[in-house]
């Protein structure tokens, strides 16, 4: 039976990047290793949601449930969503027994970084037409996590050492030494 590890954390704190090592490192390790991109499955599964509280906490439960219908597919599904409220991220704890690795990253780090230009967007004038109104962290809510079972500062570690933060945690949940 897998683990399904939800990832949490502000649009370019790398978790679509931390995402792809830990599938090709799944790949290296002979782990099945699923990922369920949150930017991808506003495409598809979630694409009648918005951007309300309500619909956020919908895509995620969304994701659990179609997370937790792969469970005995894989080692490892993972939910690489922003996660804004702490409400749905108990709801995966509680319901699938979905572990929560915040990405965490100080917002000037994530202005400089911006690579989808998002916060560049959300920093515009108001009356400006690309203005995005409900970024997550800057001019909409994001609730910090209390129940994080690791938190891992992206703005004081590069990638690689992301991934082995991640792997050597994933290891522990596995219950057996895996390797990058």
């Amino acid at each position: 039976m897998g683990h399904i590890i939800q990832f949490t954390g502000l649009s370019g704190t790398g978790k679509t990047t931390l995402s792809n090592a830990l599938l090709a490192w799944g790949e290296l390790s002979g782990l099945r290793i699923k990922l369920i991109d949150g930017d991808v499955y506003r495409q598809t599964l979630c694409k009648d949601l918005g951007f309300s509280k309500a619909d956020r906490l919908e895509n995620i439960a969304r994701l659990g449930a179609y997370a937790w219908s792969l469970i005995d597919s894989y080692d490892f599904i993972i939910i690489a969503a922003i996660n804004p409220y702490e409400e749905a991220r108990i709801r995966l704890k509680h319901q699938y027994g979905a572990s929560l690795i915040w990405l965490r990253c100080d917002l000037q780090t994530l202005i400089a970084r911006d690579p989808k230009g998002l916060y560049r967007k959300a920093l515009l004038p108001d009356n400006h037409p690309d203005k995005i109104h409900n970024l997550t962290g800057l001019n909409d809510t994001f609730e910090d996590s209390l129940i994080a079972d690791l938190i891992v500062d992206t703005d004081k570690l590069n990638a690689e050492e992301t991934l082995g933060v991640v792997v050597g945690f994933l290891s522990d949940v596995k219950g057996a030494v895996v390797f990058i």
